[in-house]
């Protein structure tokens, strides 16, 4: 499964998570940059169990190399398929969870879990000697985070089938929990100080995330964090909002057909355009929509002709109520 995106749209730039891919991205070419020194750079900024584990290669690192190696690891990556899976997941999920935890405590968020990651995976694998990379753990505990705060939110899913691109709306709370389980079974299957993949910093940084979560949920808004919030705020929604109208309950005239779109404060006080992706079971229509300047939080547009096909082959009209968020 392959997640292309989720429904819920961040009401604020997510400068930390672009941050964070650009920071990734960087050190990936620094990795690029150092030729035959790769393996050296890889052992010294890579998570290796055994150098904390065993005191003859422990003697060969500083007490600072030590340290920086459980934050430099969720840096580092193994090739740029890696990198970009993970950078495509923190994208999807990490712009909804700084929108909540705010940005100065989102990065201590992140930078928790890539760390509670690594420990899990350190002491489970406490002898082994091969290095661990990526942002694996960390991004785990950002999709933690998401499980608990927009279980309800649909994820864009493509699954191929025999080569043949399938896409399907996944309610995060299945997507995100049949990850989980995949990530354990295949822990569960690996051998231990086995090679590969780091399913147990997965399980580590996902469980820590929702501990994590819990706690900074706690603590009250910073107030530089109000700050940026306010230089940071969305001033325009979606240009392209896909909307599956509903008959409402409220009348038996099959010819109307009520749906919501969202709009800025901003975008209802000036007026906009929208691109709405219309969907009436397996049909799909596109429709260019005007907003007008002087729009209100309630407002209905109507759409003549845009609704469904009634039996005598005329269209129904839509309705659209205006969400001003």
């Amino acid at each position: 499964m392959i997640p292309l995106r989720d429904t819920i749209p961040s009401k604020n730039y997510p400068i930390i998570n672009i941050a964070l891919i650009g920071a990734n991205s960087l050190v990936y070419l620094l990795q690029l940059a150092q030729g035959d020194r790769l393996q050296e750079f890889i052992v010294t900024y890579g998570l290796v169990p055994a150098r904390y584990s065993v005191p003859v290669i422990a003697s060969h690192f500083t007490l600072a190399e030590q340290t920086l190696s459980l934050f430099s690891f969720m840096f580092v990556h193994g090739g740029f398929w890696h990198l970009l899976g993970n950078m495509w997941s923190l994208y999807i999920f990490g712009d909804n969870v700084e929108d909540r935890l705010g940005p100065v405590k989102y990065l201590l968020f992140y930078l928790l879990c890539g760390f509670a990651s690594g420990l899990t995976h350190l002491f489970l694998n406490w002898h082994s000697q091969l290095p661990t990379i990526g942002a694996s753990g960390a991004i785990a505990g950002v999709m933690g985070a998401y499980f608990m705060l927009y279980p309800h939110s649909r994820i864009l899913t493509l699954i191929p089938i025999f080569f043949i691109p399938y896409f399907i709306e996944i309610p995060a709370f299945f997507f995100l929990g049949l990850w989980f389980l995949f990530q354990f079974i295949s822990a569960a299957g690996t051998p231990a100080h086995g090679g590969g993949i780091a399913w147990w910093a997965h399980i580590g940084g996902f469980v820590f995330g929702v501990i994590f979560l819990k706690l900074f949920l706690l603590v009250p808004e910073l107030s530089v964090s109000r700050k940026i919030r306010k230089r940071t705020t969305k001033k325009k929604s979606h240009r392209l909002q896909v909307i599956k109208p509903t008959p409402p309950s409220i009348t038996t005239d099959a010819s109307k057909v009520y749906q919501t779109m969202v709009v800025t404060s901003r975008e209802a006080q000036l007026g906009t355009r929208k691109l709405l992706s219309i969907v009436f079971g397996s049909r799909r229509k596109l429709l260019r929509v005007t907003v007008p300047p002087g729009s209100r939080d309630g407002t209905v547009l109507r759409l003549s002709g845009a609704g469904q096909q009634l039996q005598d082959g005329t269209q129904g009209d839509l309705y659209l109520r205006v969400e001003v968020r």
